[in-house]
């Protein structure tokens, strides 16, 4: 992304335009509605945060499409459509149109979580009805998905959430859990899409944890743990296993966690707390401990469920349940503040929210 100009951005007439004063280069934001088979396309100005619905958004996607994946060439999309057990792949337009590729790739039952490593060479699909992982290779010249041998592996339980290393060599997969009963990591090393249990899985963590995020270090891992309302921190070891930190879990006062979200210089994590219908905000500190901001929670629509942000790590996108809404919010670098910039409505509940590279 180009530096502002000092200059221009004094004279900058409206933060909404298209070519406008500082960065030119605008994203484009990709939201799943599964309620309507549908993708909401909007695009980004990386000046403002300020979101338009492109002409043809919503876009047709496949029944109960539920989580969304970008490849880093940002010239495919890929969704998991919960409803039929595939996968489909859409080109991406310079101007962020979609253009679905057909057949759809069929995948397990109940498809509703995506990974993808930063290299843009596999996919994986969390296949929560059928409690397994399938694995493809990605053509980089057309975006098609071929299987990997040997998949789809077991987990032994159902995905619930699922998140790569930085480095894309273990995949974790949180699972399990209710009211008196800690939910799981499982942790799988990685060789050319292939997977090995790591000794020690599955790890103790909080229950129902829907939250999952890796620090960009690779260094420390966290779990948003719904239903006892905690946040678990534990050390990414050497061989991808895990250690709780101490201290660790942390009891939050909101109620909900859901989703987290570690800004791109891995300074704040955020948190979407669906009960409480707020974010709340998180400085990380070099062992990875986190301690509250003191400007947060910040105020969302009712239940916030997803979170997505933008490639240049200034603002953070919250997708809300009850309310079908998407809001905006400007993140301050220097102190972790959200500021918020508007919110837009949507046909339905948005369970993923993705921007283009």
């Amino acid at each position: 992304m180009l530096k502002k100009a000092a200059a221009l951005f004094l004279v900058c007439a409206s933060m909404a335009m298209w070519v406008s004063c500082g960065s030119t280069s605008s994203h484009y934001l990709y939201a799943a509605i599964p309620g309507s088979n549908e993708i909401v396309v909007y695009r980004e100005d990386p000046n403002s945060g300020v979101l338009t619905q492109l002409t043809g958004s919503p876009v047709t996607a496949g029944q109960a499409v539920q989580a969304l994946a970008i490849h880093p060439s940002g010239k495919y999309l890929y969704t998991a459509n919960s409803g039929e057990g595939d996968v489909s792949l859409y080109t991406i337009s310079t101007a962020g149109a979609l253009t679905e590729v057909t057949p759809r790739t069929v995948v397990g039952v109940g498809p509703t979580l995506l990974a993808m490593d930063s290299a843009g060479k596999y996919l994986y699909v969390g296949n929560s009805g059928s409690y397994n992982i399938s694995v493809f290779s990605i053509d980089a010249s057309t975006g098609v998905l071929s299987p990997v041998p040997g998949t789809p592996f077991s987990v032994g339980v159902s995905p619930i959430n699922m998140a790569l290393s930085p480095s894309g060599s273990v995949l974790y997969i949180t699972g399990g859990g209710s009211i008196g009963f800690s939910g799981v990591i499982q942790a799988f090393s990685l060789s050319q899409g292939a997977s090995t249990l790591i000794a020690g899985s599955p790890f103790a963590t909080g229950n129902s944890p829907y939250g999952l995020a890796i620090a960009p270090s690779g260094k420390v891992l966290y779990t948003g743990n719904n239903t006892d309302n905690s946040i678990s921190e534990f050390t990414i070891n050497a061989d991808g296993s895990l250690t709780q930190l101490a201290g660790s879990p942390l009891g939050t006062q909101y109620a909900g966690p859901v989703a987290l979200q570690i800004d791109k210089s891995g300074a704040y994590m955020y948190v979407a707390n669906q009960a409480s219908s707020n974010v709340t905000g998180y400085s990380i500190g070099s062992d990875g401990a986190l301690t509250g901001l003191t400007t947060s929670p910040f105020g969302t629509a009712a239940n916030p469920w997803v979170l997505g942000t933008d490639p240049g790590g200034k603002y953070l996108f919250v997708g809300n349940q009850k309310n079908s809404v998407i809001q905006s919010f400007s993140l301050d670098t220097s102190s972790g503040t959200l500021t918020s910039v508007t919110s837009y409505s949507v046909p339905g509940p948005p369970t993923s929210i993705v921007v283009t590279p």
